[in-house]
């Protein structure tokens, strides 16, 4: 009895929680055994699982163009993670229900966040190098070591601002994506290799931020130019430099994590009409700057002279990446279903989707814009899952929409990497199972298994959406109820263990900022190569 007891955790799992009476009980389940249930309801503890809970139920969406909020953290106490106090509310029964559960103050993970904006990670090393390279290049034009660069600043300031763009363009990704799935997703390329490829590509938005601030240097020193030659500038000109100067500084500043997780569609919006503001006013700018002659100080504009500059080009080639995602904005018919749970809708789109690929869908084309994973078998449509996290989704829930706006040209993420490998887990927590059930019902390349985790399933999401999950291909999914096994460690166990046992090259990882976080780490610190949605950018 000794020995049985004293297993460690990768044969043994330990419940503690007690009754409504205050007597504590332990109930043990092996780890072999919770990766082995399967759908029949006659299994005692697949029965625990799969059954309506008495736990208040938690979301665990990951909008894949919003910080989600977590009102329980990922699995129990926000705090600690307490195993005692998640399975009490399970377990406790009646009195559970007769006694009155302490609201929590929401945390929208906050910490993870934090946590994060002090660590390296590749997409601060691609932001660092891009605000290194354009502060050393500044400096070079301020000792006139580097006179072209003195003589252009704003050409350098729309360079960066091209770029950023270029990095964020969805049409363009998505090409780019495929291309470097294409290169790189052959067996005998590297692991190590791939791994490299895939981080670097999810940090692209590195170069997005580092462009960004960047481009807000080479106006500051444009405008200090403008200044020392305030005699021969109209101050026309130094209006709208300053103005596309605040523009800037103000989507740099929107754009901080931590203020874009709390005011999410105030970012968006300062981001998007700031930026086409800024556009017209750089427009103005250029026209401006090089139709004056200072000589007899008036304005003379000539075409074939400004398509002789090369600022011209690049701000033609900026406003043309603007334009492209829109020409593919469409106003489409939406079959909306809304669960049995009253928690969940199911949009029905027609057209089949490819595996990975990612839509944004929006009641008005000039609001916020909501990014989801898609379902799809690949044939006649594709669906989505939209949990009652935000005012947008309850909204879907309580007034379900006969249309929504889109943009057809679905772009691609970290989800679309996982056609890089040939066996891969995939880990997914709340409504994101969505994104990776195509990889289940679709034939593809990546051999995958997927773990989905979730609070009170079927009373939160409904028996169509487990049985849509179930039912797919129930040996390459396995399903956890949270207010059952609440452990995060247990989970965190678990998931290592799978990737051990699927032999899995890599785990992908769909959640909440601590949830990513957690699962990223651990698989990571077990030896296995991981990873989750970046949360700065």
């Amino acid at each position: 009895m000794a020995d049985k007891e004293s297993k460690s955790i990768d044969q043994m799992v330990l419940f503690r929680s007690k009754s409504c009476r205050g007597v504590s009980f332990e109930m043990k389940v092996s780890v072999e055994r919770v990766l082995e249930i399967n759908n029949s309801p006659t299994d005692p503890v697949n029965r625990r699982l799969t059954e309506p809970s008495r736990a208040r139920t938690t979301s665990f969406d990951y909008d894949f163009g919003q910080n989600p909020t977590d009102d329980e953290g990922l699995f129990g106490d926000p705090e600690t993670g307490s195993l005692d106090e998640a399975s009490t509310r399970t377990l406790e029964g009646t009195a559970a229900q007769e006694k009155p559960v302490k609201k929590r103050i929401p945390t929208p993970g906050l910490g993870a966040i934090l946590l994060e904006l002090c660590q390296l990670t590749d997409y601060k090393f691609l932001l660092l190098v891009c605000i290194a390279l354009n502060v050393f290049g500044g400096l070079l034009a301020a000792t006139n070591i580097f006179p072209y660069a003195k003589a252009n600043p704003s050409l350098f300031a729309i360079g960066n601002i091209l770029m950023l763009v270029l990095v964020r363009n969805e049409v363009l990704l998505r090409v780019f994506f495929w291309i470097i799935v294409k290169i790189f997703g052959h067996s005998f390329i590297p692991l190590g290799f791939k791994y490299r490829v895939t981080s670097l590509m999810q940090s692209l938005g590195g170069i997005h931020s580092g462009c960004g601030v960047s481009a807000v240097i080479w106006v500051m020193y444009a405008i200090t130019r403008i200044f020392r030659l305030r005699h021969s500038t109209p101050t026309e000109i130094l209006v709208v430099a300053c103005g596309i100067c605040f523009l800037l500084l103000l989507s740099c500043i929107g754009a901080f994590p931590l203020l874009r997780m709390l005011h999410h569609n105030v970012f968006e919006r300062v981001h998007r009409f700031a930026g086409w503001t800024c556009l017209a006013l750089i427009w103005i700018f250029i026209i401006l700057s090089y139709s004056y002659d200072p000589s007899n100080h008036k304005y003379s504009v000539s075409v074939r002279l400004l398509l002789k500059r090369q600022v011209v080009w690049f701000t033609g080639v900026t406003t043309f990446l603007i334009i492209l995602p829109w020409l593919f904005l469409r106003k489409v018919p939406v079959e909306a279903v809304v669960t049995d749970s009253k928690n969940v809708t199911l949009l029905n789109l027609s057209g089949g989707i490819k595996p990975g690929i990612l839509t944004r869908i929006s009641p008005s084309p000039l609001s916020e814009w909501h990014a989801f994973g898609i379902i799809s078998d690949g044939r006649k449509r594709h669906t989505i899952i939209a949990g009652a996290v935000g005012d947008f989704t309850k909204g879907l829930v309580k007034n379900p929409p006969e249309y929504l706006w889109v943009r057809t040209f679905y772009f691609t993420g970290l989800p679309y990497l996982v056609n890089l490998y040939n066996r891969v887990l995939l880990v997914a927590t709340g409504s994101g199972v969505g994104i990776y059930l195509s990889f289940i019902m679709q034939p593809t390349k990546p051999d995958v298994h997927v773990i989905w985790i979730a609070n009170s399933i079927q009373k939160t999401y409904g028996h169509e959406i487990y049985e849509l999950v179930t039912k797919t291909a129930s040996e390459k999914i396995t399903v956890f109820d949270t207010a059952v096994l609440g452990s995060r460690s247990m989970m965190k166990e678990v998931v290592i263990n799978k990737a051990k046992e699927w032999e899995a090259e890599v785990v992908v990882v769909t959640s909440n900022p601590r949830g990513t976080r957690e699962f990223v780490t651990s698989c990571r610190a077990a030896g296995i190569a991981a990873f989750g949605p970046i949360w700065d950018s």
